[in-house]
């Protein structure tokens, strides 16, 4: 049975675009949690698609194109070991 894909996606945004960004992301269905963060990236997002292929449609028809978003690095979960402080039962 297939599982969804859960991808932590970090974003590199225009500064003055910062706040429209996240905007548009938040309406995203698939997005689960928005992070506006410190360090190498601008934001950081928690997402679930159907598969790696929904995943792959999100990013290029939705996310690359909100005005602001320069550019994306992916991360996509293999496996959860804790989730909000609990183990994952096997």
């Amino acid at each position: 049975m297939p599982r969804d894909v859960r991808v932590f996606l970090n974003l590199f945004v225009e500064s003055r675009e910062l706040e429209k960004v996240t905007e548009s992301l938040v309406k995203l269905p698939e997005v689960m949690d928005v992070y506006e963060v410190t360090g190498e990236y601008d934001i950081v997002v928690e997402l679930k698609a159907q598969d790696i292929l929904a995943f792959r449609e999100l990013l290029k028809n939705r996310v690359l194109k909100i005005p602001g978003v320069k550019s994306t690095v992916s991360s996509v979960v293999l496996y959860t070991h804790k989730r909000e402080g609990k183990p994952i039962a096997e």
